[in-house]
């Protein structure tokens, strides 16, 4: 299923967003021009290997040099191609505005890189001896996605589902498109984990993300600026019927 917009009003410009966007857009260019040694080493260096923290005698021995904690949020601005960039950039673009509206640009830049860290934090969990790097924004996404179903629930997000060769378009609501999501990245992990069948995609970064998201919104948002949130009674001029 593939978002192609949403019907809540965007009342600030999402400066924070953009910039995220930008940033992207940013390093996504200046990686994939250089040749494919240099952007594996990029990706190991400032991607998370999450063995060269769990070990660090192998990190030493492999040749990794000490990054600090630099990787843990360089890692959220890299993507393996540009098919992975676009949908996440994508993916933000549709939901995040509305979640900067009720944060505001420096709180939703904060709320952004904790959910990245989270999904991060729950990827290692089950992939402490992984040599592989971690990139992309997804979990990060994922974070915004988390809290924009807990503040706009009944939204509708209008969704591309292709059925075999039939474009099919309908407005589903939120808490229905973003379940589905959520409870396929839950299933896909448990399925690799049972399986030891490793699909290359950080499932449970997406589960940690999106789950850090719902929590972190309540910490960070701004009751006066929630014009249109269904959160807590803060349900202001919604424009949607049941």
């Amino acid at each position: 299923m593939i978002p192609l917009r949403d019907d809540i009003p965007r009342v600030h410009t999402p400066v924070a967003v953009i910039l995220v966007i930008l940033a992207n857009l940013g390093m996504h260019f200046f990686v994939s021009g250089q040749s494919p040694y240099v952007q594996e080493v990029v990706y190991k260096l400032l991607g998370v290997v999450p063995a060269r923290y769990a070990f660090p005698d192998w990190a030493a021995f492999a040749g990794f040099p000490a990054m600090g904690v630099l990787p843990f949020f360089s890692y959220m601005f890299l993507h393996s191609g540009w098919v992975h960039l676009i949908m996440n950039m994508w993916m933000l673009w549709i939901f995040a505005d509305n979640i900067e509206d009720v944060m505001g640009p420096f709180r939703f830049m904060a709320f952004y890189l904790l959910c990245g860290l989270s999904a991060l934090a729950l990827h290692m969990v089950f992939n402490l001896a992984e040599s592989a790097p971690i990139i992309g924004a997804s979990g990060a996404v994922a974070g915004v996605m988390g809290a924009y179903v807990t503040l706009y629930p009944r939204g509708k997000v209008l969704t591309f589902i292709p059925i075999i060769i039939i474009p099919y378009i309908v407005p589903l609501p939120a808490w229905l498109f973003l379940g589905f999501w959520f409870l396929s990245q839950v299933l896909s992990g448990v399925f690799e984990h049972l399986t030891a069948q490793v699909a290359g995609i950080a499932w449970w970064a997406h589960v940690g993300g999106f789950l850090a998201g719902m929590l972190l919104v309540r910490l960070f948002m701004r009751p006066e600026r929630c014009y249109y949130c269904e959160y807590k009674g803060l349900r202001k001029d919604f424009l949607f019927s049941e």
